[in-house]
């Protein structure tokens, strides 16, 4: 049935495939060949290898095949039929010779076509076929099946091949198929008479290879291939029924490709969207990607419907590599004519090849000359030299004939308007030569070690040996693949030198013989030389192109004004102001200007105006806290090269290019976010004027605004400046190359933010911001890819977290917009405009395209304005032809929309023209024609010119007063923003946009004059970015975002879009090609209206301000903009140009930029594959030796999409990181009132408030206050004082929650702070052993032994001690054993150094607790030791290398900070007896060592002092102070070694001065009391006295009742405090009680703490004291019930105090003789508790207490034997009662030794 269909290629060696191609060519009986080029290079690669063997094709042809034919019996004719050769079953002559004048009826969508009879070979009879079931020129988009109609006797309906060869009577053998005798195609010559044309291209441009699956899952006509390989369009048009006329003159719209698979990008051109697999299942040639003209379409019409298609880039795209006076080597030259310009009307350009290229001399300056396709062939050239490193390689480059063969084939290829891309021609020179050497390529590439690599064949496994190409053979075949496309493409064959090939070329211009040529190709063959070459363009419009792409845009700008100003515009202007036999229209205007009509109005409803700048949308906030997680990020690295801790504030500075609307749109976004406000700003920023001080425009005066931050930075150390560079991709150039070139402006930016001053200040930070990133991601970039930032994709499943009330709409949105099929596409294309301006570049070849093409705009927009108006005389609807159907909509609804709004409010359309002098030429001529059509107060015309400010009529500067409610009476706007739905007509001019906002009510952006020097992606996306903007996800209406597939070029990390296993469902609903009437146009010249279908006028509404944080719920934007580079899926066409102008690719040997790439990989692959140019001010960025990259330590990148809200961002970032630097500059500090205060206790003043040291007699006579005050034991009991009364108004805390729910303030940390690890300024690197200067400190192990009674054994100590902090010790020798530590003198006075030794026991807090003392200190000599628990030994050594260390021995890894008190004061008295020693052995008084240690918390921040010079009314008021201040006041205390324990008190916010009342008092300076947290303890006086080491609560209460009561002076030196800092984190309080069974902390209840003994119970992984005092916490109102609440009645305890509750007072006495002791007769206690007791306590001793009748008796010993031997030498028994069941154990197994009391009532 004929339903093969070979649509697959076949991989081979393109010598092979070339010379089939030839000979098939030879042996048909046309001249043109077989597209070789598109069907090897142009098509997706097929894996050349299955199973190791190339299978043959199936050849369909039975007469080329090897096969057996297969027998065929045809069915016999019915009775009475012709049968006779060339005629039908009807008897109906069907030969071409009988039919060559005879007039056809041919049904519509069918063609003629030949068939050939085996048994009349000479003969073709003459068919008529469905044109859906024939192949089109690249033998695709053919139906399976058939469908055909016999010419002779008229029957119609032939369903099947089989049936209509019948009906012919071909009389086969074989099977009947189509592709085997529907062999050419018919159509009629000049003279009307039909002949035979081109054969029908069955076989497709490849072949199928039955063994090679294909790479992904595809149809017929869709070639598949790895991602970014070229393809190429249709070669040539194919023919229609009856005429020599196309059926399409341009190739495919570029919004309807498939290429790769569907939704692929190609690099070079379009492919036509294949049918389904499956016949007739709703496929037709209307539902393709091209929509055929009617076969009634003449040529003529081209013209109006667009000749310029498709091709969007060119060998220059806008880089000046040529020179039009090349330095040509001697030897003969070439005159150019004189009158070759004025006569061709065409400057050509020739484009040097191979060899040199002859002087050039006469009127040069009509030639161009080019070397970009000279370089391309000296990089194809190194493309074996990959390859190199892999040892000597057999891998050949490209022939020089094979390089001109190809280029030959890619010229072919190009439309009559395309122009050629050096991109393009790299990347097939690539594939062919990888083609070439595939085999060897994967050899090097897959290297085996320890074998040597074999020499690879020159041809693959199962081929044919190849033919090398010589120079003999190529003019020939350059000739023969020329002719395929007519005259379009020449190759001229020189025997003797390349001069006379270029003069002959120059004459047939000047005779008119290349007036249909576009390129000529001239190979010069002379024998013994090399084969030379050259390209001469020869074709108008890609002469015009090259030649102003050659220009840099600066300069085609400065030729723009030197036309203007030469008056060289005259007739064009005069020539477009003509409108033939409709007149002209100055006079028709002139006749407008004297009628007058009124307009009118349409009712509407509007919505509440509303403009909202000042809100901050929630994902703006996300990439602020993603930039300050950068900054944090530099900050916390190992490099120290931002140290936000030594910070107290920010400041800042904005850079932004100079345009005024930029400028003042800026300063108008930083005055609403409120950051001068977060910064404290608001003072020296008291207006939106003042405010202008923190932006500048990069002009010339921005030199000293940078040279003054430069210079306050230095001043200020302590101040974080940030540098922010918006529209950080406008000024790239380096500073040199601006000077040298002249240009005042370029390079400016190098000069100022990469000098050496802002490089190495290490308190500025250099913020870049753009929505065009590529030109600074190059292999030299000064910005790391860790510092790069960029905005949340919509795509990303995370942005559901942000909440968004809005939608981007950008770039990518447009282009999908294209494509989608849901109705008309945002990007439009112009047809008549494209044609006029065509027809005027070739009458005025001298004029600039620009030029050319503003006229045209500007007459388009006079016209449709005299339309649209409906003024008498202004020419009536005869005029609609001279104009396009795009500008009268735009016209129409400018006009229009003012109109139906009640409060006038309209539309924006912006006129984008670069040229400034173009731009005040058509403001003008647009002014005068509004005037003279009385329209003045409809619309406003205005001028954005960069350099001036925004001026608007006072009419509508009124207009928008009233709308944004504005009382000033000078205001007026000063950004486009404030234009918010003011009807008016934007020119924006400049050569580049420079970062200006567009309000919302933007409705149409026209770019129809954006010129060819816009061809690289950062140009591209920058105009076309001109119309994005936010809408709200709410107001979609039918235009739901969920339709919107593709998402925008700079978004970051966005889903990628995986394709489907049924490539067909995926081309429905993600490409969906549009059907457009017009092919688009060449980028360069785009023309493009975004329209969306316009809502009804019933439904107008109001747009909010699209300011960078609004909602939007009007229209899209509709840019006027060709989208011809836009390919389908992901990335735009425009990702394969050049990313900008002052970058290069590194090499042609890359990959193509992948539509799946995300911007953190499209940032990598410009960083890998593209340089600086020598113009780019990274060019001087080269890397240190011996490293990689040269990235600057404090430089970001912000980048996003056009309008999506990057100021609000980045203006947020700086507001929270000054909000950051100050929470980094602020702590949490407890702030908490003294408790159990009394005001009985207010009484005598003991010293005066001003005396710095006690008094030692007074301070003895001062009563000792047994009463705690600490808010941190709120929790605890009471210690019984008998003038202290509590009070018991309010209820007690839950003892759960005290240490959460406790009070803090936030308080900003003072210069003589301690730091945690996370604190690393440069003053204190060394101290904390960090510096990055400084290697990893050394550290010793040093082992110290030393017995002590109460623990029956020595114990070994550890002491870490870093090398630089030995001096401190004394060892036996040097590096020997510990011996002491040194202590210095009593009478030692240095007023840099401390004297005391400070000890600081720490758990759990390596990282926060507060060990950095230097600032402190204020950098005086001191020597601190860290006493650690041995498992936490390796982690504290980390953070702290440069620290002593004190490591607990293991037997105390689970003990309590009683363990590291004791040892500590224990290990201090032994150290200072070896000291006393040393000192007597050295001739000195052992009594003159300093006995002082100090003991200080880890969470002790900063300390204060009362200063007692200043006064408030509430008394005098605190200050910070240094520890070295309080430290060396309190050791300079008299009689110092008196004191036994001294201490200063805690820091609370309510002044130490002020009464219960908030009235003044006088506080007593010193006070005898407990003392916490920071201790100055005299271990010589303290010797008797220990701490607990059992204990983990309350040890500083129970050891300061002991020292009390054996006598010691106890004093708190009140004018001193201490501020602890909240730590969650660790720390002796964080206690984990869990069972033994499993490690997982579980919920255990207080009563379970305890058990019987010898009974089962669950035992706990808890040491049995910390077991104890928990139970003892948590369950004394059931343990001892008479004492609850019973202040009077308190519980007595011997020699130890245990914390039994706050609801339980607890009286303190001490069996010891002579020790002090509160009176107790007259006191009847509630219970008894004895813990532990020594001999001291005797029953003697006990019977001084009296007892309530059921007080409770608890006594706690170590064992069961030491509880019995306690009661009954106590005689227990005789007044207390106890039973069995009163006899209790910690819930601790018997190896862990637990504890047991027994509990008994008073008799």
């Amino acid at each position: 049935m004929g339903n093969s269909y070979a649509g697959q290629l076949r991989t081979t060696r393109f010598e092979e495939v070339l010379h089939n191609s030839i000979e098939a060519s030879l042996r048909s009986n046309t001249v043109v060949p077989r597209p070789v080029f598109s069907q090897l290079y142009l098509e997706a690669e097929q894996l050349p290898l299955h199973s190791g063997r190339v299978e043959n094709e199936e050849e369909e042809d039975g007469s080329e095949s090897n096969s057996p034919l297969i027998p065929y019996q045809m069915k016999p004719p019915p009775e009475g039929c012709c049968t006779t050769d060339g005629f039908c079953q009807a008897g109906r002559d069907l030969r071409l010779s009988s039919l060559v004048s005879e007039p056809l009826n041919v049904a519509p969508g069918f063609l003629l076509v030949g068939a050939k009879s085996p048994s009349a070979p000479d003969t073709l009879l003459v068919c008529a076929v469905d044109r859906r079931f024939l192949p089109d020129e690249r033998g695709r988009n053919a139906l399976l099946g058939f469908s055909g109609n016999c010419i002779g006797c008229g029957e119609k309906g032939f369903r099947y091949f089989t049936e209509f060869s019948n009906h012919i009577n071909l009389k086969l053998s074989t099977q009947p198929k189509k592709q085997k005798h529907l062999k050419y195609h018919l159509y009629r010559n000049n003279q009307g008479q039909l002949v035979r044309g081109a054969a029908i291209c069955w076989k497709g441009l490849g072949n199928t290879s039955r063994g090679t699956p294909p790479q992904s899952s595809s149809h017929p006509g869709s070639p598949v291939g790895p991602i970014g390989q070229p393809h190429l369009a249709d070669l040539r048009p194919p023919l229609t029924n009856g005429s020599h006329t196309p059926l399409s003159q341009n190739p495919l719209p570029h919004t309807a490709v498939l290429s790769n698979g569907p939704g692929r990008p190609t690099v070079i051109g379009t492919l036509n969207a294949g049918p389904p697999k499956k016949r007739h299942k709703g496929w037709s040639p209307e539902s393709s990607a091209v929509k055929t003209p009617p076969a009634s379409s003449s040529s003529s019409s081209s013209l109006t419907n667009g000749t310029k298609p498709g091709r969007s880039c060119y060998f220059l795209c806008g880089l000046s590599q040529g020179s039009s006076n090349p330095h040509s080597p001697p030897g003969p030259s070439v005159t150019v004519p004189d009158q070759l310009l004025h006569t061709c009307r065409l400057q050509p350009v020739i484009f040097r090849g191979h060899g040199s290229l002859p002087q050039l001399s006469g009127k040069v300056c009509d030639v161009q000359v080019s070397s970009l396709l000279q370089s391309c062939y000296q990089n194809s050239q190194a493309l074996p030299r990959v390859y190199q490193h892999y040892g000597p390689s057999p891998i050949q480059p490209l022939s020089v004939e094979m390089q001109i063969l190809l280029t030959v084939y890619y010229l072919v290829q190009l439309g009559p308007d395309q122009v050629p891309l050096i991109q393009d021609l790299e990347q097939i020179f690539m594939r062919s030569w990888r083609e070439s050497h595939l085999r060897e390529i994967r050899q090097h590439q897959q290297p085996q070690p320890g074998l040597s690599l074999p020499q690879a064949p020159s041809t693959l496994p199962g081929l044919p040996q190849a033919q090398v190409l010589t120079p003999s053979q190529l003019p020939w075949l350059a000739q023969l693949a020329a002719s395929s496309c007519g005259e379009g493409v020449v190759v001229q064959e020189e025997k003797v030198s390349m001069a006379l090939g270029l003069a002959g070329t120059f004459t047939r211009l000047m005779e008119g013989r290349l007036a249909h040529t576009n390129y000529v190709v001239i190979i010069c063959t002379a024998k013994g030389q090399e084969t030379e070459s050259c390209v001469v363009v020869t074709g108008k419009h890609q002469c015009r192109i090259l030649v102003e792409g050659m220009f840099s845009p600066s300069d085609s700008l400065r030729e723009i004004s030197q036309q203007l100003s030469s008056g060289m515009t005259q007739e064009l202007t005069a020539f477009c102001n003509s409108l033939g036999p409709d007149g002209d229209v100055d006079v028709l205007l002139g006749g407008a200007a004297r009628e007058s009509r009124s307009h009118p109005v349409f009712p509407c409803v509007c919505v509440e105006y509303r403009v909202e700048w000042r809100e901050v949308r929630p994902i703006q906030l996300a990439v602020a806290r993603k930039l300050l997680s950068h900054v944090c990020a530099i900050a916390d690295s190992s490099t120290q090269n931002l140290d936000l801790g030594s910070f107290d504030r920010v400041h800042f500075l904005i850079c932004v290019p100079p345009s005024e609307v930029t400028f003042q749109q800026t300063v108008l976004h930083l005055w609403n976010s409120g950051v001068l406000q977060q910064l404290g700003l608001e003072q020296e920023c008291l207006s939106q004027r003042e405010a202008e001080h923190y932006v500048v425009k990069m002009d010339q005066e921005a030199r000293a605004r940078i040279d003054d931050l430069i210079q306050e930075a230095h001043r200020n150390s302590n101040t974080l400046y940030i540098v922010v560079h918006d529209h950080a991709h406008w000024d790239i150039s380096s500073g040199p190359y601006g000077a040298s070139v002249g240009d005042s402006g370029g390079g400016l930016v190098d000069s100022l933010l990469n000098s050496l001053q802002i490089r190495d200040a290490t308190n500025i930070l250099t913020l870049h911001v753009t929505s065009f990133p590529f030109a600074l991601q190059t292999q030299h970039t000064r910005i790391s890819p860790y510092n790069e930032i960029h905005w949340p994709s919509a795509f990303n499943n995370d942005m559901d977290l942000y909440h968004e009330k809005t939608r981007y709409f950008g770039v990518s949105e447009l282009l999908d917009s294209t494509r989608s099929g849901s109705g008309l596409p945002l990007l439009r294309y112009d047809s008549s405009f494209e044609s006029m301006a065509s027809v005027l570049e070739e009458r005025f070849p001298k004029l600039h395209s620009a030029v050319i093409r503003t006229q045209v705009l500007v007459q388009h927009y006079c016209v449709a304005l005299m339309a649209v108006s409906g003024r008498p005389g202004s020419g009536g609807r005869s005029i609609h032809k001279h104009t396009s159907v795009e500008t009268l909509e735009i016209v129409q609804s400018l006009l229009s929309s003012a109109q139906r709004c009640p409060t006038h409010h309209g539309h924006m359309v912006l006129l984008r023209i670069p040229s400034l002098a173009l731009a005040g030429w058509a403001h003008q001529r647009l002014a005068w024609v509004r005037q003279r059509l009385g329209l003045g107060e409809r619309f406003e015309i205005i001028l954005g010119n960069p350099s001036q400010a925004l001026s608007v009529g006072q009419s509508f500067t009124e207009r928008i007063k009233a709308w944004l409610k504005i009382q000033e009476t000078d205001w007026v706007p000063r950004t486009y923003l404030e234009l918010e739905a003011l009807p008016c007509i934007l020119i924006l001019s400049g050569a580049d946009p420079l970062g200006e906002s567009l309000p919302r009510s933007l409705k149409y952006c026209d770019l129809r004059v954006i010129s060819s020097s816009y061809l690289q992606r950062t140009s591209l996306e920058e105009e076309l970015g001109l119309a994005a903007y936010l809408m709200r996800v709410e107001s979609q209406g039918s235009q739901p975002l969920s339709h919107v597939p593709g998402s925008d070029l700079s978004e970051s990390d966005r889903d990628k879009r995986r394709s489907t296993d049924n490539e067909e469902e995926e081309r429905e609903s993600v490409l969906r090609p549009l059907s457009i009437s017009t092919p688009p146009p060449d980028p360069h010249h785009s023309s493009t209206c975004p329209n969306p279908n316009p809502p009804n006028p019933s439904d107008t509404q109001r747009w909010p301000s699209k300011s960078t944080s609004s909602d939007s719920s009007s229209p899209f934007p509709l840019p006027l903009q060709s989208c011809s580079w836009a390919q389908g899926g992901g990335l735009p066409r425009c990702t394969s140009f050049l990313p900008h102008l002052s970058v290069d690719w590194a090499s042609s040997f890359r990959p193509l930029l992948s539509k799946m790439m995300t911007c953190t990989e499209q940032s990598l692959y410009y960083r890998q594959w593209t340089i600086p140019r020598p113009c780019h001010m990274d060019s001087s960025n080269r890397p240190a030796e011996g490293r990689t990259d040269n990235f600057h330590p404090r430089r970001l990148l912000l980048s996003g999409p056009p309008q999506v809200g990057k100021t609000g961002a980045y203006l947020q970032f700086l507001g929270i990181l000054s909000r950051m630097l100050i929470r980094l500059m602020e702590v949490d500090i407890y702030d908490e009132e003294e408790i159990n205060t009394s005001d009985q206790l207010e009484g005598v003043q003991y010293h005066p408030a001003c005396a710095p040291w006690p008094i030692i007699d007074t301070l003895r006579s001062m009563p000792f206050d047994y009463t705690i005050h600490n808010p941190k034991y709120e929790d605890i009991s009471t210690v019984y004082c008998p003038d202290y009364y509590p009070n018991t108004d309010g209820n007690p805390r839950r003892k759960e929650d005290v240490y959460l729910r406790r009070r803090t303030a936030r308080i900003k940390l003072s210069k003589y702070a301690a730091y945690n690890t996370y604190h690393h300024c440069e003053q204190c690197h060394q101290y904390t052993g960090f510096n990055p200067g400084y290697q990893m400190y050394e550290s010793l192990l040093h082992g110290f032994t030393f017995s002590h009674l109460l623990l029956g054994e020595e114990i070994q100590l550890y002491f870490i001690i870093p090398k630089s902090k030995q001096h401190h010790f004394s060892f036996s020798q040097p590096g020997g054993q510990l011996e002491s530590m040194r202590l210095p003198l009593t009478s030692d006075w240095n007023p840099d150094c401390i004297k005391s030794p400070i000890f600081t026991p720490t758990t759990g807090r390596h990282e926060h607790g507060l060990f950095n003392l230097y600032h402190a200190m204020d950098g005086a000599a001191h020597l601190h030791i860290l006493v650690v628990k041995e498992y936490e030994m390796a982690v504290y050594k980390k953070y702290w290398p440069n620290h002593i260390m004190l490591v607990l021995p293991t037997v105390f890894n689970g003990a309590g900070i009683g363990a590291a008190h004791f040892l500590i004061k224990e290990l201090s008295y032994h150290n200072l007896g070896l000291e006393r020693r040393h000192r007597l052995e050295g001739g000195g008084l052992p009594a003159d060592v300093w006995p002082f240690i100090i003991v200080s918390d880890d969470s002790c921040v900063m300390w204060n002092a009362v200063d007692l010079d200043s006064h408030s009314a509430s008394g005098p008021v605190e200050r910070n102070v240094s520890l070295k201040q309080v430290l060396q006041h309190m050791e300079a205390c008299p009689d110092l070694t008196q004191y036994g324990l001294c201490g200063i008190r805690k820091w609370g916010s309510r002044s130490p001065s002020q009464g219960k009342g908030g009235g003044a008092r006088h506080e007593e300076p010193f006070s005898r009391g407990h003392l916490h947290d920071f201790l100055l303890l005299n271990v010589d006086l303290t010797q008797d006295v220990q701490y607990n080491e059992n204990r983990f609560m309350c040890d500083d209460v129970d050891f300061t009742l002991r020292a009390h009561s054996a006598g010691l002076l106890i004093c708190r030196f009140n004018n001193f405090s201490v501020m602890k800092k909240q730590i969650a984190i660790g720390g002796y309080r964080t206690f984990i009680i869990k069972t033994k069974i499993t490690d997982v902390p579980t919920s255990i209840q207080p009563s379970q703490y305890i058990c019987a003994p010898d009974s089962k119970h669950p035992f706990l992984a808890t040491p049995a004291q910390l077991l104890l005092e928990k139970y003892l916490q948590h369950t004394s109102q059931r343990l001892f019930p008479l004492s609850a609440r019973n202040y009077t009645h308190p519980i007595l305890s011997v020699d130890c105090y245990l914390n039994l509750g706050p609801e339980v007072t607890v009286c303190f006495v001490s069996s010891r003789p002579h020790s002090i002791n509160i009176s107790t007769a007259e006191l009847l206690f509630s219970g008894l508790l004895l813990c532990f007791c020594d001999s001291f306590v005797t029953p003697g001793f006990l019977k001084k207490f009296h007892f309530l009748k059921g007080a409770i008796l608890c006594v706690i010993c170590a064992d069961r034997s030491s509880l019995r031997q306690t009661v009954v030498r106590l005689e227990l028994e005789d007044e207390w009662r106890f039973r069995l069941s009163d006899e209790f154990q910690t819930a601790n197994a018997k190896e862990d030794r637990p504890l047991f009391f027994l509990t008994g009532k008073h008799i």
